[in-house]
């Protein structure tokens, strides 16, 4: 019995250190990815630090409306989707929970089709039109999913599809750390010019930033499925 507890105990612990870890990261990557596009023109930047923002400094104006379609709802998406995940919200605040949904739910639709649009005109070439793209067609499908699965009053297969979409929302994240890695280790250990290996770490990226967090996700419901 005290085997058991302990091992209860360090699962709720664990998952808790989890839920903060996604929290967090969520929530600096929402304040602080779309926060100089918000202060400075998109010149301004590709002035100071080139890369993302030179590359759609001169497009036009429809693609531009995308870039910023897609960091204000894709922040937002990002800033309240653990919000989504906190079970006393939940029981407590139903409405509370449904609305923030529903917010959630449109700003993936409005960045996940901006997404589709900017994935045409990525830094990565085909590889990033093909990886972003299927990105943010799986982003928006999954959402609409968990928002079909709760309107037939199916619960776990909503909470299954949440999860899904989590982790595609959470590639905001993955891609910095990804590029923050590959981009490290190439001029740290290799000597490599920090543009170069912006670029080459660019180039993988577009798939590295979502594939493992849908397997992790996957892996993680069969788990949740197989001990209930």
């Amino acid at each position: 019995m005290l085997t058991v507890d302990a091992g209860q105990r360090g699962s709720s612990t664990r998952a808790r250190v989890g839920y903060w870890w996604f929290a967090l990261t969520a929530a600096a990557i929402a304040v602080f990815a779309p926060l100089p596009y918000l202060t400075e023109s998109l010149r301004g930047l590709s002035g100071d630090e080139g890369g993302i923002a030179a590359n759609y400094v001169d497009r036009r104006a429809a693609i531009q409306a995308a870039f910023d379609v897609h960091v204000i709802f894709g922040g937002l998406a990002m800033q309240l989707s653990p919000v989504q995940f906190v079970a006393r919200l939940r029981a407590a605040a139903p409405r509370v929970h449904r609305t923030c949904g529903r917010v959630v739910f449109a700003s993936i639709g409005l960045a996940g089709v901006a997404g589709a649009v900017l994935s045409t005109t990525n830094l990565a070439g085909p590889i990033g039109t093909a990886g972003f793209g299927a990105l943010a067609v799986l982003w928006a499908g999954f959402a609409v999913m968990a928002l079909r699965a709760i309107r037939r009053g199916d619960v776990d297969a909503h909470r299954g599809w949440v999860i899904r979409t989590f982790a595609l929302t959470y590639a905001a994240v993955t891609l910095r750390l990804w590029l923050g890695l590959l981009i490290g280790v190439q001029v740290g250990a290799a000597g490599v010019a920090e543009q170069l290996a912006f670029d080459r770490a660019y180039a993988v990226v577009p798939f590295l930033c979502w594939v493992p967090n849908v397997i992790v996700a996957e892996l993680y419901l069969r788990r949740r499925s197989a001990i209930r």
